[in-house]
């Protein structure tokens, strides 16, 4: 009977050790890929998972749409970046206005990814805006940056094919890549190479010609009045195009269907999911594998998302990755149970350690891995870190008894009568509440739980875990996943 069942469920198809529990590490590992931190209450729910079970619980609560409220303005008509007639004064205040927009905009976005019940949806989504890249400075609209922003979540980990078909027709790509205004007396180039080079093939797999001609395809695309996107037949080039070696009347669409249609656009989203989620050196027969059924499931993403996650290069993957800005700073207020009182202090701190959301730096986005390390923006983290250890409340083992067990109640009471005194807005951590709610007893339970490798500085011995929380956290261990 059990060999039936092994049989009938496909679980033969994968090694054993996908199908015993992951533990502690494991569970912590695959929070922390796909999302931002976990605190050890999240870990435990996941620790006693397979591999493939813990997967699939987490690709099960994906979302399509944020559950924080956005900012009243973000609903409200497109912001035109350039309006006549206004007074040096009116234009003043309308940067000021438009800056404060970008800000609340950062914020609301920022506290999404600490509060929502998928952190994968939003992680995918912070992917997405780093692949299809446009930036405030260039659309000059939060309404147009936000409704993107609503467009990427929406198809996070659905149909990539949707998406990029999406995307070419989005407003804030269109106005960053110059197709708002694309006309066959002079086709603008921006879009058809950056479609090409950064959204689906990458460099080496695509002609100068091919560049013209998709270019002369998205002629007639453009933004109307309301900054929506239409298209003028009169400004198209109507002539035959000649494409990957095709040759037709093609329009906008037709050249992300024939982008769609290339194997290699399938590779190269593979690999940079592989770099995101799995390791900085993706191996390229498993790339191939895995590209293949991409391709074959119609460039749907959470089956490949799924397949990523159980490879055995994922699990052997801990500490290979450095904490993007974000990771680091909302993953510590997520693994600490910590809210901002003003986000605008987490949007300014991860503008200074080069991560400033709606903001990438060029239209190729940050470059993450060791890029995220220099001089200035480690002394930054460094900062960080320890500004959140300093302004602790002290770790005096006060919920720990005698016979080395925590006291869990005490713990929650004194978490509860701090929020009824003072509210639930703080970034002060409390080491002792937080080690007797979760039960952390010692430094190593501790490590286990914050570090995805051992601390490169050596604990003391018979420390607790609360008090060990400072010196982990100043670890450069912790600065990896």
């Amino acid at each position: 009977m059990l060999k039936k069942i092994i049989l009938s469920s496909g679980l033969l198809s994968l090694p054993l050790c996908a199908l015993a529990d992951i533990g502690i590490d494991g569970a912590r590992h695959l929070l922390l890929r796909t999302g931002f931190g976990a605190n050890p209450a999240q870990i435990a729910v996941f620790a006693p998972l397979s591999r493939e079970a813990a997967v699939d619980k987490i690709l099960a609560g994906v979302r399509t749409q944020a559950v924080t409220p956005p900012p009243g303005w973000a609903n409200e008509p497109f912001e035109r970046p350039g309006q006549p007639g206004l007074t040096e004064d009116q234009k003043k205040a309308l940067q000021q206005e438009r800056n404060q927009h970008a800000v609340e905009l950062r914020s609301w976005w920022l506290s999404e990814m600490r509060n929502t019940p998928s952190p994968l949806t939003e992680k995918m989504t912070l992917f997405w805006h780093n692949h299809f890249v446009s930036a405030l400075d260039k659309v000059r609209s939060p309404q147009m940056m936000y409704q993107q922003n609503l467009l990427l979540r929406h198809y996070a980990l659905g149909d990539f094919g949707q998406l990029l078909h999406a995307v070419a027709r989005d407003p804030a790509m269109m106005r960053y890549l110059d197709t708002a205004n694309n006309r066959k007396e002079q086709p603008n180039e921006n879009f058809a190479r950056e479609v090409m080079e950064l959204f689906t093939l990458g460099e080496g797999h695509y002609t100068e010609q091919d560049i013209r001609e998709a270019a002369r395809a998205f002629t007639g695309w453009g933004l109307d009045r309301d900054d929506q996107f239409i298209v003028r037949p009169r400004l198209r080039d109507t002539g035959d195009k000649l494409i990957f070696g095709q040759r037709g009347n093609f329009d906008g669409d037709d050249v992300v269907d024939l982008l769609l249609q290339q194997p290699q656009t399938s590779v190269f989203i593979t690999n940079k999911l592989w770099r995101n989620f799995v390791s900085p050196t993706p191996d390229a027969a498993t790339v191939n594998k895995l590209a293949a059924d991409f391709r074959r499931n119609h460039y749907q993403l959470k089956p490949l998302l799924r397949a990523l996650l159980l490879t055995p290069q994922f699990w052997r993957g801990q500490g290979q990755l450095v904490k993007s800005p974000v990771e680091l700073t909302v993953g510590t207020l997520v693994t600490f149970d910590l809210t901002p009182p003003d986000w605008r202090v987490i949007v300014g701190l991860n503008r200074q350690l080069g991560q400033d959301v709606f903001a990438p730096p060029n239209v190729k986005g940050w470059p993450g891995g060791e890029a995220w390390i220099n001089s200035a923006t480690l002394l930054t983290r460094k900062q960080f870190m320890d500004r959140i250890t300093h302004d602790a409340a002290p770790a005096r083992d006060a919920f720990a008894q005698a016979d080395g067990s925590m006291n869990e109640m005490a713990g929650r009471e004194a978490r509860i009568n701090r929020f009824v005194a003072k509210g639930v807005a703080s970034m002060k951590l409390q080491p002792d509440e937080w080690a007797a709610i979760y039960d952390v007893k010692s430094a190593s339970d501790a490590a286990r739980m914050l570090l995805a490798v051992p601390p490169a500085n050596p604990l003391p011995q018979g420390e607790s875990g609360a008090k060990a929380i400072a010196q982990l956290l100043m670890d450069p261990s912790y600065q990896v996943e």
